[in-house]
């Protein structure tokens, strides 16, 4: 995807990443997390605003900063980094709401013509991994690196 992107910050493992959101509704700070799961590989992708209170991921959080493109772009370059340093990695994303898989899909749908060149692209259906295809609801998403 060529992009406008934010600047990432990464710790050296490449597991978390933060970047600000500058918008209609100012300055948001975002955090995009690789958390391990227990099956060797697997990784959960998590992403959305930090909550200052605590760092954590807030991933209920309405942003509606007016820059969703560039942030989905920023999220899409956490994922190349992270799968660079991790070539074996399967990462696992799901919106935490059915609203957001939806925006999930139709983000991997806008890209998907690129997206393949460089990952192997699934999605869950009826509690089964496909292939992603255009056009189909899934509840889910699996990607690994080419």
């Amino acid at each position: 995807m060529n992009l406008s992107k934010y600047q990432l910050k990464a710790e050296n493992s490449l597991i978390l990443f933060e970047f600000t959101s500058e918008g209609v509704k100012g300055k948001i700070p975002k955090l995009i997390k690789f958390s391990e799961t227990h099956l060797k590989d697997f990784y959960n992708l998590g992403f959305g605003d930090k909550d200052i209170a605590t760092g954590d991921i807030d991933d209920l959080a309405i942003s509606n900063n007016g820059d969703s493109e560039k942030v989905l772009a920023t999220v899409v370059s956490a994922v190349y980094a992270f799968t660079d340093r991790y070539r074996d990695a399967w990462v696992y994303a799901v919106g935490s709401t059915p609203v957001r898989t939806r925006l999930y899909r139709m983000g991997i749908t806008k890209y998907y013509e690129e997206a393949i060149i460089h990952f192997d692209i699934y999605g869950l259906l009826n509690n089964t991994w496909v292939v992603f295809e255009k056009g189909i609801e899934f509840d889910a998403f699996l990607i690994k690196r080419k």
